[in-house]
């Protein structure tokens, strides 16, 4: 689909550590569309590899609408990509009262802007948030592909 859109693609993850650039790469040929990942994982690797801003990151905290949609933005400007996704969540265990164990926030990031969602996928444990959040993520590509 990227191929034919003629798209190239770029991640920035930090809850699933990469596994969304190896989903995409587990298909032949992909470095036709697939541009390159960035895994963040600390708030630092954020700062320095995608430019969030340290004021969002103390306002917001990593998990939040405003700091995916930073990474988002960062990975498109650092790479050849048209096109970045990225997420920053809590896979589990743990959270809190305020940021619960299963949040993921998706940053979509494009010439035509920046758009941002929150999923709640729950506390089903953290290989299936992360599973989910891959899932979420290439459904989020897809559409975006199939609108140009």
């Amino acid at each position: 689909m990227a191929r034919q859109s003629g798209v190239m693609i770029a991640t920035a993850e930090s809850c699933t550590g990469g596994l969304i650039a190896g989903a995409l790469t587990e298909v032949a040929g992909s470095s036709d569309v697939v541009d390159r990942g960035f895994v963040t994982y600390s708030n630092a690797a954020k700062r320095d590899m995608l430019g969030v801003s340290e004021a969002t990151l103390e306002a917001h905290g990593a998990v939040s609408e405003e700091v995916a949609a930073e990474m988002a933005r960062g990975a498109l400007e650092r790479s050849a990509a048209s096109l970045a996704v990225s997420v920053t969540g809590i896979a589990g265990p743990g959270g809190s009262e305020h940021k619960p164990e299963g949040r993921v926030c998706f940053g979509l990031a494009s010439d035509a802007g920046v758009i941002t969602e929150t999923m709640e996928f729950g506390p089903i444990g953290r290989s299936a948030v992360r599973q989910a959040t891959v899932n979420h993520a290439i459904e989020l590509l897809i559409s975006s592909i199939t609108k140009k």
